[in-house]
C-alpha cells in the first residue's frame, strides 16, 4: 500500500496536536494491513462517496481516498468527537 505525501497544512496539524508519532505508527499498520483491528478502518456516510477513516489515536481519525487499489490519500486528519 502507498501513501501519498501530506499537505503541508496535515503536516502543521499532526505536529500541532503532537500526533506525528501516531501517524507514522498507524500508516505503518495501515500499509501493512488496511484492514487490521486496531485502525477501525470504516467507510463514511454517505458511502457512494467512497471516503474511509482509520484511527491514529482514540480522538483522531485520518481521512483518505483510495487511488486504484493500493495507493490512498489522506485528506484530512481531524478530531473524531467534534
Amino acid at each position: 500500500m502507498e501513501i501519498f505525501s501530506l499537505s503541508k497544512r496535515l503536516r502543521a496539524f499532526l505536529r500541532a496536536h503532537r500526533l506525528e508519532q501516531a501517524f507514522q505508527k498507524q500508516t505503518a499498520l495501515f500499509c501493512e494491513n488496511p484492514w487490521h483491528p486496531s485502525l477501525h478502518t470504516e467507510l463514511l456516510e454517505p458511502k457512494r462517496l467512497r471516503i474511509y477513516s482509520f484511527r491514529l489515536t482514540r480522538s483522531y481519525r485520518a481521512i483518505f481516498v483510495y487511488h486504484g487499489s493500493d495507493r490512498i490519500e489522506i485528506i484530512d486528519v481531524n478530531n473524531h468527537y467534534q
